[in-house]
């Protein structure tokens, strides 16, 4: 009788804990709701999300605890030749704040694209779209040969080194990060991002920090891109409303509390 009376105690237990998870993520969806949010990853369903110019998810992109992430092996920089982005093709967006959550492995890198447009001779966003730059600033340099690269972008110092332009949260290839306010947890811990953009200004945010702030369009704006690495990308930025993806650059990834407002 007495194993009777535990089991349904514990029936009841894990019944009641059940239902109060369900619970509060029935009250943060109506709240992100309330707030004009719109959840693009739930931890539950990829609903929305399909490789670039493909009809469903590639290889290696999962749900797993509750994130979505890319499930691979480490590749090496020296060997890329390019990846399986994805993007959530379900809407387009134009001004927007963006925020998610994410974490690398050691030696990781990934991105964030967005204003993609959707080019069916093209293999991918970049080139197309901006990039808010996730990499492990502190080891991808001693796992990866970043040489070749480097002087093909035209640097002339510290070759072996990731660039300021290539560091986390960085506009890629256009505006750093600002390495005062950048903050980073550790590989293997959850880092938060933000992106907000307007024709006025952009923001790339942090760990709850602004690391960017750029005027699309400006003069200053121009001339970076015309003197950098997308001098020969006419193409570059020149979409200012598309969708938002993620990066497969040869490295494990992670992702959760993907979410978009509108401006």
């Amino acid at each position: 009788m007495k194993q009777i009376i535990y089991s349904l105690l514990a029936m009841v237990a894990l019944n009641a804990c059940s239902s109060s998870t369900t619970t509060e993520n029935e009250s943060k969806a109506q709240e992100e709701k309330k707030d004009d949010w719109i959840v693009l990853f739930d931890g539950t369903s990829t609903e929305g999300w399909r490789a670039y110019n493909g009809d469903e998810l590639p290889p290696g992109w999962v749900i797993k605890d509750g994130e979505l992430t890319y499930d691979t092996e480490m590749g090496l920089e020296q060997d890329y030749t390019g990846g399986k982005d994805i993007i959530y093709g379900a809407e387009e967006f134009e001004n927007f704040e963006l925020y998610l959550e994410w974490k690398l492995p050691k030696g990781g890198n990934s991105g964030i694209f967005y204003h993609i447009p959707e080019v069916k001779e093209s293999s991918g966003p970049s080139g197309l779209s901006p990039e808010y730059q996730l990499i492990d600033d502190e080891n991808y340099a001693s796992i990866h040969d970043l040489t070749s690269y480097n002087k093909k972008m035209g640097e002339t110092e510290n070759l072996d080194q990731l660039q300021d332009w290539q560091k986390t949260a960085s506009d890629y290839a256009m505006y750093p990060a600002d390495q005062s306010q950048v903050d980073l947890n550790p590989v293997g811990e959850w880092n938060s991002s933000k992106i907000v953009y307007t024709p006025e200004k952009v923001e790339y945010w942090l760990n709850g920090k602004v690391v960017v702030s750029f005027v699309p369009g400006s003069e200053d704006w121009e001339t970076r891109k015309n003197s950098g690495k997308w001098s020969g990308a006419p193409d570059y930025a020149k979409a200012k409303k598309g969708y938002i993806g993620l990066q497969d650059h040869a490295s494990p990834i992670w992702f959760r509390n993907i979410k978009i407002k509108k401006l």
